[in-house]
């Protein structure tokens, strides 16, 4: 079913609303009143969530704004994770926050902002709604990560973020620009229909593409663009990480497919090339520069680079021998794999805010030192999501690999069983930082031995983070078919 209206857009509509008031609320506000603004924050997320929820059901495409953006099940699936994953932060951020007084109107205001930039990017049907969704989003995270200011290390992040991000989106927007050289057009589906006509001028179209590519690249922390991620990942408050190590790569995720896939996959086997190199690539520098971390945060940044590149692998086995039979296969597990790698990330640093405290950073690997003495379930927890982050059965973040392990290998093509093999053998290498930091938690002995007393709120939502890693490994039928249709019904319309 598919009609033409300007409605379909009024989650959006709702949550600009929401953090309009949201910024009135929490300006120069009480502790009593940050208090209601949580509140008013969490409560409008949740309202935001169903409404994404119920247009996921609907399973509808429909265009409004003159075309300009498509919602459709993929858009309402990305838009939902998004949304459930900033409700989830700041539940793990609010005692976090507290304890060093930035819980402010601006880090939630800030916070819905990025979500609607998010939530623009991946309903985007155009080029210019793209770029300001990316915008959006990008800002609110420039000024999150500097929410510090007395702070050195964070005002230094963000200076880099900032420069790196300005950096990327002229990247980005010099790509989509040769792109409308080529093609005369900004819509995504004009400029599909150009390519298959052959009406384009392809030198221009080569070299836009390979900025886009760039662009993209940078938004999803992959080598070599990845120089932005370890240290922003350090420097900013661990509320504000998970804040950019969550949602963001979501949206990512959704503008790659929307412009790689729905715009230009007549030129998918040029993309589908530089692709298989960036991953490659991001595997063997993050699981490499991943093992000499003590740095927890620096880390799991380095890891966040390997698992994003194993995530594009998902991209690559979809146009093979010039046909496009295993694309949805492809992408789906790719799909699967960004929204259980978020899941997963979202437990892992609100683990490091749990174990956090007044005063102190838990940031390094050697602060976790004998903690299955000092909390025992907190510590299992901690070890369910890195066996899910190494890909270690029954859990989750396995059935993710093995997904995109089944897309490459099923292609026959030998070519893609080679980059099989080697994603296997990387993921190996990715293996043995995680293990060490089970390692040091179970078998290592406590340097202060007070058993440790998170948040009630925070604890439970850990509790049922941890049961969400193992519930979507032994059942991940229901999830995966979700993410399978989303794709279907975007690659078809």
């Amino acid at each position: 079913m598919m009609h033409f209206t300007s409605l379909p857009i009024y989650p959006e509509i709702f949550l600009l609303l929401m953090a309009s008031v949201v910024t009135l609320l929490g300006t120069g506000a009480s502790a009593a009143r940050q208090k209601t603004t949580y509140v008013v924050t969490q409560i409008s997320l949740g309202v935001l969530a169903l409404m994404h929820l119920s247009e996921l059901q609907l399973a509808q495409t429909v265009y409004g704004m003159q075309r300009m953006v498509v919602i459709d099940p993929l858009g309402h699936l990305l838009a939902l994770s998004a949304t459930l994953a900033t409700m989830i932060t700041m539940g793990f951020s609010r005692p976090y926050l507290a304890s060093r007084d930035l819980l402010k109107g601006e880090f939630l205001s800030l916070a819905m902002f990025s979500l609607l930039g998010i939530s623009v990017m991946v309903s985007a049907n155009n080029f210019l709604v793209v770029y300001v969704g990316l915008e959006l989003m990008s800002l609110s995270l420039y000024a999150l990560t500097a929410l510090r200011r007395d702070h050195a290390v964070s005002t230094e992040a963000a200076m880099k973020y900032f420069i790196l991000g300005a950096l990327a989106s002229g990247f980005l927007l010099y790509g989509l620009s040769m792109m409308y050289g080529a093609t005369g057009t900004l819509d995504i589906p004009n400029v599909f229909e150009a390519l298959h006509k052959g009406t384009v001028n392809q030198q221009v179209l080569t070299f836009g593409l390979v900025f886009i590519v760039s662009g993209l690249a940078f938004k999803l922390g992959l080598a070599p663009f990845h120089m932005w991620v370890p240290d922003v990942y350090q420097g900013a408050p661990t509320a504000v990480t998970l804040l950019i190590s969550g949602a963001p790569k979501l949206a990512a995720f959704g503008i790659t497919f929307r412009i790689l896939v729905e715009a230009l996959s007549g030129q998918a086997l040029d993309w589908q090339q530089m692709l298989i190199v960036l991953s490659v690539v991001s595997m063997t520098l993050g699981n490499l520069a991943a093992i000499v971390q003590s740095n927890l945060k620096r880390l799991l940044a380095y890891s966040a680079i390997a698992q994003l590149g194993f995530m594009l692998l998902g991209f690559t086995p979809t146009v093979v021998d010039m046909k496009t039979v295993l694309a949805a296969n492809g992408y789906s597990s790719a799909l699967f794999y960004i929204v259980t790698y978020v899941l997963t990330t979202l437990g892992t640093f609100g683990l490091i805010m749990v174990l956090s405290r007044n005063g102190f950073e838990s940031e390094e690997v050697s602060d976790l030192a004998g903690l299955g003495k000092r909390s025992p379930w907190i510590a299992g927890v901690m070890a369910l999501f890195m066996f899910s982050l190494a890909g270690i059965p029954p859990l989750v973040g396995f059935y993710a690999k093995f997904a995109v392990l089944q897309a490459l290998v099923s292609t026959g093509n030998h070519g893609y069983i080679v980059l099989a093999v080697v994603a296997v053998l990387l993921s190996l290498i990715g293996a043995y930082y995680y293990l060490r930091i089970v390692k040091t938690m179970f078998f290592d002995e406590p340097a202060d031995t007070t058993p440790i007393r998170g948040e009630v709120g925070a604890t439970v939502l850990l509790a049922l983070n941890g049961l969400a890693a193992l519930g979507f490994g032994l059942l991940p039928d229901g999830l995966m078919s979700v993410c399978r249709d989303a794709v279907l019904k975007a690659i078809n319309t």
